[in-house]
């Protein structure tokens, strides 16, 4: 049998959120439990903080003290985050490649303005960090390249990365997940990186389930679609690089054993702008009605191009996978696409028009709660490269105009079916469910009403229990020395 869910928000109810009733009815009931009469003690809720103002009356404070069950029962209730009410298996990419980017301060809220709960970081600035504490947004942190080597020889750094980066911000910073490195089996320093990547990540694994959070950060890694030998068309025929298997395959085995997700970068972008009279811009750009094709060897139909990319990596994967190597089953979560706004004379489809259109269908693809046609019972996962517009990052026009957002805060195009607002905590959504609650809060809830990372793998969303009973515990110990 299964073990009994530990925290409410594990057991599925998204509607209405059970903390902010309970929290609503224990303000009404607050003053006759703790007082004789009524006071000028003032309780002001919010959804992720509360904040209780006592002043000392001699008519109204109760001669005897509370039981602690009580207090911490109320304060439990009065701090836990308020559930999402809206799935947002999206998210974004939040680089900081640029000299005029806002403060990360402002970038919760930010997020908030189009529903998004979900961030990847490529690295663990604490500064950033620092920013998203409290804000339930869920974060994939980066260990940069430079440490994968110092990582991989020693177990030591490991830990002291782990305790440095992950530890020290749980549970006020929703850290979900680390990827080891960005596109390491295939960048320029692949050939000094390749056999570090899977010691790192099995040392930082080991790092954090010593520090006891093994089950709630995932250990992963991103890569590009370079680590396929064929293209994505059809995409029963894709399988790995023959040269990059021996590192492959024990990183698909080191996926399977620990539950966590092989992150892929697709861009369908990338294969229209390179072959724009064979790829039809409505299928790399997810639209609806797009013509579909057939892959000849499973009969399945693909109406758009991230479907086909998605499932040329699950193809790739059970093609890698053997009986040692145990790679089968391991999930693909796509952790970088996009759509440029802008680019070079060159660059077909570097459109604000297209950018709208790909990020648009994305968010609604993704609402959808739907999987790819050859793993339709996992729902695709996403995040949106990239947050804002980076003016220092490198290569061509285009690479600097990815972002939903100028650096100033003013979109850069409008989404379509995605209401924006700046100066506001308020969010307004489309019927298709994407955006945030209505409440100015993003929206972190996954199928069936599982909050965090890990509501298909092994590790448990329980971050709101443990933050929600260590901030009670030392609220109840304040609250005692009042009375």
């Amino acid at each position: 049998m299964a073990p009994l869910p530990s925290c409410p928000a594990q057991l599925g109810i998204t509607t209405p959120s059970p903390p902010q009733l309970l929290s609503s009815a224990l303000i009404i009931a607050l003053p006759s439990i703790l007082f004789r009469r009524h006071s000028p003690t003032f309780l002001l809720c919010g959804s992720s903080s509360t904040l209780l103002r006592h002043r000392r009356n001699s008519m109204a404070l109760h001669r005897s003290k509370p039981p602690l069950l009580i207090i911490l029962l109320l304060l439990i209730a009065l701090v836990v985050p308020s559930a999402a009410t809206s799935a947002a298996l999206v998210g974004v990419n939040y680089g900081r490649v640029g000299d005029n980017l806002p403060p990360s301060e402002t970038v919760p809220r930010l997020l908030a303005s189009i529903g998004v709960g979900r961030v990847r970081l490529y690295d663990a600035d604490t500064a950033v960090l620092r920013a998203f504490a409290n804000t339930g947004v869920e974060l994939v942190v980066g260990m940069p390249d430079r440490c994968l080597p110092p990582v991989a020889a020693d177990p030591a750094e490991a830990l002291a990365w782990a305790r440095t980066h992950v530890q020290a911000f749980v549970p006020a910073v929703k850290i979900v997940a680390v990827t080891v490195g960005n596109e390491v089996l295939t960048g320029a320093n692949a050939s000094g990186l390749a056999h570090c990547i899977v010691p790192a990540m099995e040392n930082l694994h080991g790092a954090l389930a010593s520090l006891g959070l093994d089950r709630d950060v995932a250990v992963t890694s991103a890569h590009s679609l370079a680590v396929l030998a064929t293209p994505s068309y059809p995409p029963s025929g894709a399988v790995f690089r023959p040269d990059l298997l021996p590192y492959v395959r024990p990183l698909l085995a080191f996926h399977a054993r620990t539950g966590s997700p092989f992150f892929v970068n697709a861009y369908p972008y990338f294969a229209y702008v390179s072959d724009p009279s064979g790829v039809a811009l409505e299928y790399a750009l997810l639209d609806q009605g797009s013509a579909a094709f057939t892959d000849p060897a499973t009969g399945l139909r693909y109406g758009n191009l991230l479907h086909a990319q998605v499932d040329a990596v699950y193809h790739a994967i059970a093609a890698a996978a053997s009986p040692s190597s145990k790679g089968g089953g391991v999930e693909v979560r796509v952790s970088e696409t996009g759509w440029p706004s802008a680019g070079d004379a060159n660059e077909t489809g570097a459109t604000p028009e297209n950018a709208a259109r790909y990020n648009g269908n994305l968010m609604r693809l993704v609402a959808g709660q739907k999987g790819t046609p050859l793993v339709p019972g996992t729902p695709l996962r996403a995040y949106v490269f990239a947050l804002f517009n980076e003016n220092q990052k490198a290569g061509p026009s285009s690479e600097r105009n990815y972002g939903l957002f100028k650096p100033d805060g003013t979109p850069a195009y409008q989404l379509v079916g995605v209401s924006m607002h700046q100066g506001s905590n308020s969010t307004s959504t489309s019927t298709d469910g994407i955006g945030g609650n209505g409440d100015g809060e993003a929206s972190t809830t996954g199928p069936d009403g599982e909050s965090g990372f890990f509501s298909i793998s092994a590790a448990s969303p329980d971050w709101q229990c443990r933050a929600a009973t260590s901030a009670a515990i030392a609220g109840a110990s304040v609250f005692l020395k009042l009375l």
